[in-house]
């Protein structure tokens, strides 16, 4: 027992820290703001508590899921220096995309002149650099919001899905369709990343088809995605193993789960997005160039890994 201690110790110590709760941000933040106060949106903010001024992500969750249930994660990218924004989409389950991508847009223009004021004194928002994230149905409305299927007032430096899916089913997946299956195609002159997962595509169940069918999820994502662009495939784990521990489990009866640590899983996506956003928003790209190289230094099984910079 003692021998495997001392390697798991080894393992973590040659991890890069991007891997590991971040220094940059200190103790991180969760602040909650009521629609009446943000454009009509419920918000879940995660700021860092360090003084300084941090680029900004907006982050859209998956369909019927809850902006809390990703706050793991969240607090992982925060912690590397980043203000994130979290909208909470209707909990409906027959909400339209469209109207999801219009509420995403209203944050968005929100921002400007609200954000400041949901923040603590010390704390600056950084609207020069700010990025767009998502994670299932939320991915494709942060790839349709970047898009422009909606006007925003902020322009986007950088985009990343985690797990994308459009489509098939339900129907309010579909419209607006921004798959074409041509390769390229996103008219998207900005750095795109996707990380994929190896079971998404499979059913738990006779009951509930796949949430991310082949066809409609990451790969075809990337494919339709210009340079520069990242694709990294999270081999061992499931469509909704991005989630908090408590919500796995939930989420683990409509779809095929991983067997690995979710806590792994989360430091793993997390530092692969950290990474993204310090090459692509602060020029750093150290943390990405390394992980492309060797992804066998992630704590999860990273198969394949592709970063086409032109």
């Amino acid at each position: 027992m003692a021998a495997v201690a001392a390697e798991n110790q080894d393992s973590m110590a040659k991890m890069p820290s991007v891997f590991m709760a971040g220094k940059i941000g200190g103790e991180v933040k969760t602040i909650k703001v009521k629609k009446s106060d943000a454009n009509g949106a419920e918000l879940l903010i995660v700021t860092p508590k360090a003084q300084g001024s941090y680029p900004v992500l907006l982050f859209c969750h998956g369909y019927s899921t809850q902006t809390t249930w990703y706050s793991h994660l969240l607090q992982h990218i925060s912690s590397h220096g980043y203000i994130v924004v979290a909208p909470q989409f209707y909990h409906c389950l027959l909400i339209s995309l469209t109207d999801e991508i219009k509420i995403a847009a209203k944050v968005t223009n929100w921002l400007p002149s609200g954000l400041q004021d949901s923040l603590p004194d010390n704390i600056k928002p950084d609207l020069s650099k700010l990025a767009i994230m998502g994670h299932s149905r939320g991915g494709k409305i942060a790839f349709a919001l970047a898009l422009g299927h909606a006007p925003t007032s902020l322009k986007f430096k950088a985009l990343f899905g985690l797990d994308p899916v459009s489509g098939p089913t339900p129907p309010t997946w579909v419209e607006p369709n921004i798959l074409s299956y041509v390769p390229h195609s996103f008219k998207l002159s900005i750095p795109i990343g996707v990380i994929g997962t190896g079971l998404s595509n499979r059913t738990n169940n006779y009951v509930f088809p796949p949430l991310a069918p082949n066809g409609f999820n990451h790969s075809e994502f990337f494919n339709e995605s210009r340079p520069p662009c990242c694709y990294f495939l999270a081999k061992d784990y499931g469509h909704c193993d991005f989630l908090n521990d408590s919500k796995t489990g939930l989420a683990g009866l409509v779809c095929r789960s991983g067997k690995g640590s979710k806590e792994k899983m989360r430091r793993g996506v997390g530092g692969i997005v950290v990474a993204f956003l310090n090459a692509y928003l602060g020029g750093g790209f150290e943390d990405l160039e390394n992980i492309v190289a060797a992804p066998d230094i992630a704590p999860i099984t990273l198969d394949p890994v592709i970063h086409i910079k032109e």
